[in-house]
């Protein structure tokens, strides 16, 4: 099957020139407007009755062009409700929303993405999730924690996650007899085993600078210990020594050869692996193997490629990152009942394989994994097995912006402009200046 990719399959694209009344203009009829027709902004009480009325609900794409199918089986158990889909494009969405919701013209319920989505929740713009609407423990952990505040009450809820991993070229690792590592020590074997094979710039790596690059990074800060805010979440840690010998071993994998700071881009990933260019992609999605198969021919994947979890750190820890998706119900929105009742339609555990089978979002929904579909799938193994251990995001307000300082330093170290101390001094202040929001 082919997965499709979340937002990162753009990175992210700059919009300029554009402002938010502009932005907003073209998709007003899609919203609702002034406080007037909003529902208290306080926790509301969802009734039993079938959802009534119209809900207005924004996706980013390609995710809103796969919902109909399941907007006409929640009609079909609601008849007198309709639920218009708007599918925006993902480079756009969250400049979109977020001028929405400074001009007062929101839909009832959008969708938002795992690494951004602390900043769009962090406006106060949505309701908390009414009680007892939805068992908030069946969720994957990791994801739960994205949406919620410290105070615990969550302001959205997991649609779909997944961990990060290492995608390889099984049949050139098992032809020269190795095993993919699972230590950092594992792991720098492994490179020079490969370049002794002939095999020069082993890994695919990026370090294109924006928040994708600071998630990277943070891997390899979680796998030594570490994390790049105060437990509470209210102050930055991002210079810590623990971070600066994170950043010291990230860049290594560059100076050393094993990998290189001109590519591959995010969307050369796949001529890179298949060409042998590249023998491992290090943490990638779970819509790589369509890709790869989409480009070299169906059962090219199942012959040659093979799927690692990330490597532990110096002290055993294993982490990596969280990727997904939330729905959230905003507060002058005109149909909070309705919204939140197809909230959670779409997250019954079989509604949620179902959106797998559909389009390839792995479900947020743990008992979800269990279907044949997904518990089978050696590739996906990996997946299942980082996920207890996945992080998110962190939830600071202003995460977006000290993602691009922080993936602006990282290229300046691997490139030799700058040693991993001073990088990470230097986003250590522009964050203290940014503040996390809290």
């Amino acid at each position: 099957m082919l997965v499709r990719p979340d937002r990162s399959t753009s990175r992210r694209t700059v919009l300029a020139g554009a402002s938010a009344a502009a932005l907003t203009a073209g998709l007003a009829a899609c919203g609702r407007s002034d406080a007037g027709e909003s529902e208290s902004s306080a926790t509301i009480s969802v009734d039993d009755a079938p959802a009534t009325g119209t809900v207005e609900f924004w996706a980013g794409a390609p995710d809103g062009d796969s919902l109909p199918p399941f907007v006409a089986a929640f009609k079909e158990e609601n008849p007198d409700v309709t639920v218009n889909v708007t599918t925006i494009p993902s480079s756009e969405f969250d400049t979109k929303l977020t001028a929405a919701i400074a001009s007062g013209r929101v839909p009832d319920l959008v969708s938002l993405y795992s690494q951004t989505q602390s900043s769009i929740l962090a406006t106060g713009a949505f309701q908390t999730v009414p009680e007892g609407l939805l068992d908030m423990s069946s969720f994957f952990e990791p994801a739960l924690a994205g949406v919620t505040t410290a105070d615990g009450a969550h302001k959205a809820v997991p649609w779909y996650a997944y961990a990060r991993v290492n995608y390889y070229r099984k049949d050139v690792v098992e032809g020269l007899g190795l095993t993919p590592p699972t230590t950092w020590e594992e792991n720098e074997a492994f490179c020079r085993q490969l370049v002794d094979a002939g095999h020069p710039t082993p890994l695919g790596m990026s370090v294109e600078w924006d928040e994708y690059s600071a998630e990277a990074l943070s891997e390899y800060v979680r796998q030594n210990g570490s994390s790049f805010t105060t437990e509470d979440g209210t102050g930055w840690t991002i210079n810590a020594p623990a971070n600066v010998e994170a950043l010291e071993y990230f860049a290594s994998l560059f100076t050393s050869g094993y990998s290189s700071p001109d590519g591959p881009a995010f969307l050369d990933v796949v001529p890179w692996l298949t060409s042998g260019k590249n023998v491992a992609n290090i943490s990638n999605g779970p819509w790589l193997p369509g890709w790869i198969d989409e480009a070299a021919g169906e059962g090219y994947v199942a012959k040659n490629i093979g799927v690692y979890a990330q490597p532990a750190g110096p002290g055993g820890v294993k982490a990596s990152a969280l990727g997904g998706g939330s729905l959230g119900v905003l507060d002058r929105g005109g149909n909070a009942q309705a919204a939140w009742k197809f909230v959670e339609y779409l997250s019954r555990p079989q509604v949620q394989v179902q959106w797998y089978q559909a389009f390839g979002n792995l479900p947020a929904v743990e008992a979800a994994w269990d279907d044949p579909s997904i518990a089978d799938d050696e590739l996906l193994a990996p997946v299942r097995e980082s996920l207890p251990t996945a992080f998110g995001a962190p939830t600071a307000a202003t995460w977006s912006q000290v993602a691009d300082v922080i993936g602006q330093q990282m290229e300046r170290v691997v490139r030799g402009g700058s040693t991993a101390q001073a990088a990470l001094d230097e986003a250590q202040a522009q964050a203290e200046a940014l503040g996390t929001g809290a």
